[in-house]
């Protein structure tokens, strides 16, 4: 198995957790999104639209970071990242997709780039953007914790699953724009107890090869 991806790319970065959860270690090629790799005609035959990751394997290419990690979940069941119960399935799939659909295309690099060439806004313009999408997603996703009940250590139990795959990326995208998370304690202590475990401290950026200061 190949993971196209870039160090910084959330999207990736799930991906990155959900693999070594599974205990699975594909080959890392860099797509350096910031000098345009994911535009060059090699990458585009594999995934058209341009983004990271794109996982090749079996000879197929899979796009989309959920589909990939639903795939992971359907080859490689154990350890499951999803529960067993339906209710409960939908509710991880919820607290997921809240930052995969509702959070993360907001401070896509596409639309920050789009930001600052076409609607003239400054660096500080653009971190003010995405501290307003961040803040207001993560506060939903604080709510829909405290609201379930969920406790254990992760978003979902005592085990990691989909939703933290999401949620430990959207939190390092918060502290790099700045978001405050001061009202979020739940998702704080998640963010805490997940740096603890092996599986998301390798994945984190800063332990990636091609990563940049």
């Amino acid at each position: 198995m190949t993971l196209y991806g870039y160090f910084r790319s959330s999207a990736a970065y799930r991906c990155r957790i959900a693999f070594n959860l599974k205990g699975l270690k594909p080959n890392l090629v860099s797509v350096h999104l910031r000098k345009g790799e994911q535009r060059a005609d090699d990458f585009l035959k594999r995934n058209p639209q341009g983004f990271v990751p794109a996982l090749e394997t079996a000879g197929q290419v899979l796009t989309q970071s959920l589909a990939i990690i639903e795939w992971l979940e359907e080859t490689h069941p154990e350890p499951a990242l999803l529960p067993r119960d339906p209710f409960d399935r939908a509710l991880v799939r919820a607290l997921a997709l809240t930052i995969a659909c509702d959070i993360h295309p907001l401070q896509n690099l596409r639309v920050l780039t789009h930001l600052r060439n076409h609607l003239g806004q400054d660096q500080a313009g653009i971190d003010a953007w995405c501290r307003t999408w961040i803040e207001s997603g993560l506060g939903a996703y604080e709510r829909m914790l405290v609201d379930k009940g969920c406790s254990g250590g992760f978003s979902f139990g005592a085990t990691p699953t989909l939703a933290d795959a999401c949620l430990i990326p959207q939190v390092f995208s918060a502290e790099r724009f700045g978001a405050d998370l001061t009202a979020m304690p739940t998702i704080r202590a998640i963010a805490d107890h997940a740096g603890q475990h092996p599986a998301f401290a390798a994945a984190h950026p800063a332990r990636q090869p091609d990563y940049e200061a």
